[in-house]
Parts: C-alpha cells; structure tokens; sequence
C-alpha cells in the first residue's frame, strides 16, 4: 500500500512537471517529427491490419445473426460503423500501441536508468524530461487520433468488402446503411477517445521507464507493467469516458 501511495505521486509530479515543460522553451521539433515518424507511420501497417480483420469480423457475425433472426442480412454497416467509430477504433489501436511502442518507450528509457544515462543528462544541465519524455507523449497524442481515424476507415471498408462478397450487399447500399445514422458526435466519440488514451498510454510507458530500477531485469519487470497497467486503465478509462462522454450528449 505504501508503495502503490508513492508510486502515484510520483507519477503525479511527472505529470506536473511534464506540463512545466511543455510550455516552456527551447522545443525539441527534430526529435518531436522523429517519435512521430516511429509512433505513426512504423505502426500504421499492423494499425490497419487490425482493423480491417476486425472489421471484417463483425460484418460477417452481424450478417449471419440478422439472417438467424430477420432471415435477411441487415443493418451490417450501421453495426460495423458505430462498433468501429466508438469503441472498438480507439480501443484497439491504442492496445496495438501499447504492445508495439509503450513497451519500447519504456524498455528504452528503463535502460537509460539502469545505465546512469539519465543521471548523466542531469549532471550535463539537460533536463531529461524535456528532451526525452515530452517529445514522446506529444508525438503519441497527435499520431494517435490520426492512426484510429485510418484504422476506423479501413475496418468499415472490410466490413463492406464482405458484406459484398458474403451477403451479395450492394457497396451503395451498405454505405448508406453506414451513413444513415451517423452524426457529427459520433465521430467526436472516437476522436476524444484516441486523444485520451494516447495521454493515458504515452504518460504510463514514460513513467515506467523513467523510475526504471533493478538494472536489466528491472527493465523487463517495468515493460511487463506497462503493457498490463496501459490496458488495465484504458479499459477502465473507456467505461468511464463513454459515461461522461454520454452524459454530455457526445455520442
């Protein structure tokens, strides 16, 4: 108990001194532009193979449980949009994050630690968490909107390839089908989402790395609880945003 009580409040003074710095100059664009290359565009590829498995997935169940009870498949686009768009978009890609780049971040930092790398960019006048913590948590809550909006996309496009091909569902009528019902809010649904748990996964990996002790086995132990905090909290997280998210008229 008394460690999980520090553990947070260390975790709360990174925050507070993340937010000092992210204000405050010089800004650190050359290596913001390279944790957005490494974030972004090296996971995009498993992002979208992701998505649209799962997108196919869904329309394939939905097809076949509408046939059971309207003996017609129906509705699929409308399933595989609002499933894609407000909580399986967001959730997934963040979890795809997590196992490809929370985990490096914190493997990389831990390893830093354990080295006396860290201590040494003390030593030198260089402050560690501007120039390797804030950089990562920026490029994580910028490329994280933009991956789940892609994967969101290319999840509703399997979905309507085996509507097509599984059903015989016209592509004209499976988009309007996905359009009918959608709105403005919806979208925004997801969009705040993926914003959030980039925050909550990016904070999470960074801190794990930075308080890293126990030397290489010390670093293994702290990527594991990344990866199991990171997931643990944003499911958590995910009930309790789409609650207040709700409550606010916001999908």
């Amino acid at each position: 108990m008394k460690r999980t009580i520090e553990s947070l409040g260390e975790y709360l003074l990174l925050i507070y001194e993340i937010i000092l710095n992210l204000f405050s100059p010089p800004f650190e664009k050359n290596i913001l532009i390279n944790q957005i290359y490494e974030v972004g565009l090296k996971s995009l590829p498993v992002c979208l193979m992701t998505s649209v498995t799962v997108g196919m997935v869904l329309a394939l169940q939905t097809g076949m449980a509408s046939i059971s009870v309207l003996n017609e498949p129906a509705y699929i686009g409308t399933v595989v949009t609002f499933s894609l768009m407000k909580e399986l978009g967001p959730m997934l890609t963040a979890v795809v994050l997590v196992g490809r780049v929370g985990a490096a971040i914190t493997a990389e930092l831990g390893s830093m630690r354990v080295t006396e790398q860290i201590d040494a960019m003390y030593t030198l006048g260089t402050d560690p968490i501007k120039y390797l913590i804030v950089p990562r948590i920026l490029a994580f809550t910028i490329v994280l909107p933009i991956l789940t909006m892609l994967s969101i996309l290319i999840g509703i496009t399997g979905g309507g390839i085996i509507s097509y091909l599984r059903f015989d569902i016209p592509s004209t009528i499976y988009i309007r089908d996905s359009l009918d019902y959608l709105g403005l809010v919806d979208f925004f649904h997801g969009l705040i989402k993926s914003v959030i748990f980039g925050i909550i996964v990016s904070t999470i990996a960074c801190y794990k790395g930075f308080y890293t002790e126990g030397g290489a086995e010390g670093v293994g132990k702290a990527t594991t609880s990344c990866v199991v905090l990171s997931i643990t909290f944003l499911l958590i997280g995910d009930y309790f945003l789409s609650s207040l998210l709700i409550a606010l008229g916001i999908g």
